[in-house]
């Protein structure tokens, strides 16, 4: 071996071992991957879309819970609007059903050209499904969209106030009384 070869073979040698050691810039080996492993953990769910209707305020909703809801808790819901396309911008009124409170404002300004995230609180009142209802207005269009927030695992109750009849065709109907 000459001379050339040697000093080739060393630096193989020092590239392997420098490859297989684990980063150690703050100088514990793994703990950063460790950290950043957690930190994914914890990041938010993806965001959920809410389906857009033709004729509507255009805008596009996206959103998540950050926590899971607990009864008489703070559960922050994430709204990210974008498409904001009028120059007078769009506005948001919120609303929640009964059973679940908003905490905070119930109004949004949305501008124009810019996606927006709003967390809103909202505290369960009870167990079962409750919704936030995100009411939004751009132009002369509007949208109407319900984040749903399950509480508990009670399911809601549908009560039939009807009869089950068929018809002479033989499809089935209920019949409700006219309130």
């Amino acid at each position: 071996m000459n001379i050339r070869s040697n000093s080739m073979m060393a630096l193989a040698c020092l590239a392997l071992a420098t490859l297989s050691a684990p980063a150690t810039a703050d100088g514990e080996p793994g703990s950063r991957s460790a950290r950043h492993a957690a930190s994914q953990q914890r990041q938010a769910a993806p965001m959920a879309t809410a389906p857009q209707k033709p004729g509507g305020a255009g805008v596009k909703l996206e959103y998540r819970l950050d926590a899971t809801p607990q009864l008489g808790q703070a559960t922050p819901v994430v709204l990210q609007f974008d498409g904001v396309t009028d120059a007078d911008g769009a506005t948001v009124r919120l609303s929640a059903d009964k059973g679940l409170a908003l905490q905070g404002s119930s109004t949004l300004a949305l501008p124009a050209g810019k996606r927006t995230t709003a967390t809103v609180v909202v505290v369960s009142e009870a167990e079962g499904l409750a919704y936030l209802n995100v009411f939004i207005n751009q132009g002369g269009g509007s949208s109407a969209v319900s984040v749903p927030i399950q509480t508990g695992a009670a399911t809601p109750n549908l009560k039939s106030s009807g009869e089950m009849k068929s018809t002479p065709s033989g499809d089935s109907i209920i019949t409700m009384p006219v309130k």
